[in-house]
Order: structure tokens, then C-alpha cells, then sequence
């Protein structure tokens, strides 16, 4: 027998069931057609299980939830910035702001600077300009500490026989930026000689809080000295790159807690290198970027540090709409859509929203309660 006479054979049987109207179960093992034309017996295949549902009248959203990590965001690692012998550390989720010693070497403490760039040479000398310089006065100038005139972007500042215009975003070693520091290193209990060499801070974006500790006390002060995260708790989410085509910082969010509480959030960043779970680059892995979602209200959390959190991410919402489910819908050969009633008679749709496998359906003789074919 031809395969297309086999396959007319098929449809004839199919909607003979169909038109039945009652839920039966069709084991699709039952009728296989060889290339010959002969029935052949196979090994029971996947039953499909054929009944009728009502097109109902609903709300379709697109919202999506994805899964997250409260915490405190990724950790980075803080590195010795000079030689010597490490001999004091802080406790782990200890937080460091600016100005608090961060660690020890040699038992002089290393306090904590927030900014950029971190130092790359000696702050010595007259009239040195740069933007490391701008960074210790701002630092200095927020412990409060009088450093005095800074001159402004374009000034003339005469450095040694020369004349250099301050360029944005440099500052300048002024006698009374050189005096604040001299006060300041006094206060600290150091050599109050005005000079700060690399390694004597640390210099970061902002304040930390310490995750964990590398090394011990008595270690060399090589390498690096412990991991230190952000000081907000965060949901960290590990998705999916298709699930994060939509997504931009700034879009709002709910945040469903550890123990049930919900609390909004907001898409902060988003990775824009695609890793497997465990950190590969390697093509035909599961790739997936690192969202970073924050709390409208930082004390949401209580006292919790960690936990699973659920982030539901708010999408287009169509109320009132007709739909049926995806399993009711039958692909035209000529293109579209359609659903088929009870007695066998199809009937063409328009297909609108997509969600939660329901899809919104429209079109001639598409109302409320119709009862359409679906399968299982």
C-alpha cells in the first residue's frame, strides 16, 4: 500500500476516535503501518490519552520565576599589597568601612580606602597630580580630615619648572592635602613623615564585608589574604541565557523569601560571559549568565544570610482572554492554526499570548465553552 494511502488510513482511525467525544486511550504501538501495507505489532508505545476541554475565559501573563541565592553577591580576593609577615586579621563576616584596618602586616595596620585607582606609586613630592592623589584627598576629606583647596579641572598648577593643566578627575598634593595626611598617619600611630607608599592601604569600591580568610596569622603577606564580598545582601541567579534576553537592569521584581515573606526587588547586573555551573566556557555546555537581583529593602532579609529565594519577574499581562491549551492547538498544512470539535469539524484560530501552557485563542465560532479536542 502507498505510504500516503497509509497515512489517510491513519487520519481516518485518528478522527473516528476523536469523534467518539469520550476520553479514550490510544496506543499508538497498536497501528503501525509497515512500508508493505501490513499492520505490524510493536512493543506498546507512549499512550495518548484524547479528551475535550472548554475554551475558557482567562488571564494570561508572561511573568517568568526564576531561582536564586540570597547572600552577599560574589566574593573577590584582596591581595597583599606589601611584604612582611601577616599578624593581624579580621573575623570572618566582620564588615570594613572606610578607614578601618582591613588586616595587619609587620603589626602596622593597613586601613581600608574606598575609590580608584588603587595606589600604583609613592604620594610624595610637591604638586604631584594624578587621580590617585584625588582619591586620598576625597578619602581623607570623608574622615574628615582638612585637606583644603583642591584646584579644579583645566587650573594651571606649576609642577616643578612647568605648568600642567589638572585634568578631570585628578587631584593635586597640596601642602594642606600633604598636612591632612601627616595628621592622619598620626592618628593611626604610624611614621607621620606625609608619604604613603604602595601597599600602605588598601583601596577598594566600597565597604566590604570579609567571607571567608586564606591565609593564617603568621603567614607571609603574599598573595592573596582573604575574599571579601559587597556589605547589601543580595539574590544572586544563575539562568539560563534564553531566560535573560528580556531581562535589563532597572526592571522590577518580586522576591518571595525564605519562609513565604515577598518583598520587591530590582534587576541589578548582569554577567555578559556565559558559564556552565561549574564555571566552563566550553560550546555545547548549559550556558548561563549571573543575575544580580537587590532588595527594595535591604532589612527585607532579617537576620538570614543565605537561602533559596524564588524571583518572579513581571511580564505582559492580557485579562480577560480566551484560551484553550497548547495540547488543543493542530498545525494546518497551509499554514496557522486551528481546533477541532467534538464531531471532527476543525475550526481556524488566530494564536495570541503564550503562558503557563494555556494560549490565547480568536476567531469565527470561538466562544466561551466551546469544547475542543485536547490530548495528553
Amino acid at each position: 500500500m502507498p505510504e500516503e494511502e497509509n497515512r489517510r488510513r491513519w487520519g481516518r482511525v485518528v478522527a473516528g476516535v476523536v469523534a467518539a467525544g469520550s476520553v479514550l486511550a490510544i496506543t499508538a504501538a497498536a497501528l503501525v503501518w509497515t512500508r508493505d501495507g501490513n499492520a505490524a505489532g510493536a512493543e506498546p508505545a507512549e499512550t495518548i490519552s484524547v479528551g475535550t476541554v472548554a475554551v475558557a475565559r482567562t488571564d494570561l501573563s508572561t511573568s517568568r520565576t526564576l531561582t536564586g541565592t540570597l547572600g552577599y553577591g560574589t566574593p573577590r580576593a584582596v591581595k597583599a599589597g606589601r611584604e612582611g609577615v601577616v599578624t593581624w586579621l579580621p573575623d570572618g563576616g566582620r564588615t570594613v568601612d572606610r578607614g578601618h584596618t582591613l588586616y595587619q602586616v609587620n603589626d602596622e595596620p593597613i586601613p581600608l580606602f574606598l575609590g580608584a585607582p588603587p595606589l600604583y606609586r609613592t604620594i610624595t613630592g610637591a604638586d604631584l597630580i594624578g587621580r590617585d592623589v584625588a582619591m586620598i584627598a576625597k578619602n581623607l576629606s570623608a574622615l574628615g580630615y582638612e585637606t583644603g583647596y583642591q584646584p579644579g579641572t583645566g587650573e594651571q598648577v606649576k609642577v616643578g619648572k612647568s605648568w600642567v593643566p589638572v585634568r578631570d578627575g585628578e587631584g593635586v598634593l597640596t601642602p594642606a592635602l600633604k598636612n591632612a595626611i601627616t595628621w592622619w598617619q598620626r592618628d593611626l600611630g604610624l611614621p607621620d613623615d606625609g608619604v604613603i607608599e604602595v601597599g600602605d592601604l588598601a583601596v577598594l569600591p566600597g565597604a566590604v564585608r570579609v567571607d571567608s580568610l586564606l591565609v593564617q596569622i603568621g603567614d607571609p603577606a603574599t598573595g592573596d589574604l582573604m575574599s571579601v564580598t559587597q556589605t547589601a545582601k543580595v539574590i544572586t541567579v544563575q539562568a539560563p541565557v534564553t531566560e535573560t534576553d528580556a531581562l535589563k537592569p532597572g526592571d522590577k521584581v518580586t522576591l518571595r523569601l525564605p519562609g513565604g515573606a515577598e518583598t520587591p526587588g530590582e534587576i541589578g547586573e548582569i554577567s555578559t560571559v556565559a558559564q556552565t555551573a561549574e564555571g566552563s566556557q566550553a560550546p555545547g555546555a548549559a550556558q548561563q549568565l549571573t543575575v544580580t537581583v537587590t532588595m527594595t529593602d535591604p532589612k527585607a532579609a532579617g537576620r538570614l544570610d543565605g537561602g533559596g529565594v524564588e524571583v518572579r519577574v513581571a511580564g505582559e499581562t492580557r485579562t480577560g482572554v480566551l484560551a484553550v491549551p497548547v495540547t488543543a492547538l493542530l498545525a494546518l498544512r497551509e499554514g496557522g492554526y486551528a481546533v477541532q470539535l467534538p464531531d471532527g469539524r476543525l475550526i481556524a484560530v488566530a494564536t495570541g499570548m503564550f503562558s503557563g501552557g494555556l494560549v490565547e485563542v480568536s476567531g469565527a465560532g470561538v466562544t466561551e465553552g466551546l469544547q475542543v479536542v485536547t490530548t495528553s
